[in-house]
């Protein structure tokens, strides 16, 4: 038969705050053995001491509390959420040691930018889903939009006329809320079709730069492409254009994607 200890006695076995523990009997994570209704004094016994360095360890991983609920409370559920949490913690660990490696690359100095281009485009014929949306939002909605237009395109036998883009309009950049529109090409006019509408993406010049890597490092290319527009070019209105060269479909190496960045211009006939 297990003993029982005070709370007090409990809190130094399991390095859980008197605070702590009493919250958690709140909220019916973990339970006193007993509990004195009157004085209100809470005793654990010395067999749920494992349980609270569960519940420890799984607090220190940053899990929600209810998840550590769940685990605790349903047996055939532990594993998958165990396994979707340090799933989540890897991508987390990713994306630091990505941006650390960004920021040290940042302050080694300025790296050689990409060539740019000219480039005059007619206006073509496209199937496209248009959102006005906030910019936080866009990468997921982004991808998103696109895994849509190629399933409709490839369902209704529509043949893709040149590589999947995007329009943003400059209120999505300055003002964080935005018109986006993500588009493919397309050799026949597309039916609508749930969200997929028929459009022409406008006849435009073009200042152009290749981006190499992940989207999250999409400024760097877009900074060198403003930095040459302003000193060669005269800038027009009109959203900024991106081309997906190698992207998600291609590969899920985020280092071998190339995007190409497109600035609307009007030529001043400086360019280097």
């Amino acid at each position: 038969m297990s003993a029982t200890l005070t709370i007090g006695d409990f809190s130094c076995a399991t390095h859980l705050s008197v605070k702590t523990l009493r919250h958690y009997h709140r909220i019916g994570l973990l339970e006193p053995a007993h509990v004195d209704v009157r004085a209100g004094y809470r005793r654990y016994t010395t067999d749920q001491i494992p349980t609270a360095q569960v519940i420890h360890r799984f607090r220190a991983l940053n899990m929600p509390l209810d998840h550590i609920h769940a685990v605790l409370a349903a047996p055939d559920l532990p594993a998958r959420l165990i396994s979707a949490h340090l799933t989540s913690l890897e991508q987390d660990l990713a994306r630091t040691q990505a941006t650390v490696a960004s920021l040290r690359d940042l302050l080694a100095g300025p790296a050689a930018a990409a060539p740019v281009r000219h480039r005059q485009v007619d206006a073509t014929m496209a199937a496209g889903i248009p959102m006005v949306i906030a910019k936080t939002g866009v990468p997921p909605w982004y991808m998103g939009a696109l895994a849509e237009l190629h399933a409709t395109l490839q369902a209704q036998g529509i043949r893709a006329a040149g590589r999947a883009g995007g329009l943003f309009a400059r209120e999505l950049l300055a003002d964080e809320y935005g018109q986006v529109t993500g588009f493919i090409p397309t050799a026949s006019e597309a039916p609508r079709q749930g969200r997929v509408e028929p459009l022409v993406v406008p006849a435009a010049e073009l200042a152009v730069i290749e981006h190499p890597g992940p989207l999250t490092e999409l400024d760097r290319s877009c900074g060198a492409l403003a930095t040459y527009v302003a000193s060669h070019e005269l800038q027009v209105d009109g959203p900024v254009r991106e081309h997906q060269i190698v992207g998600y479909r291609d590969t899920a190496d985020q280092r071998a994607w190339r995007t190409e960045l497109c600035w609307p211009i009007f030529s001043t006939g400086t360019a280097a």
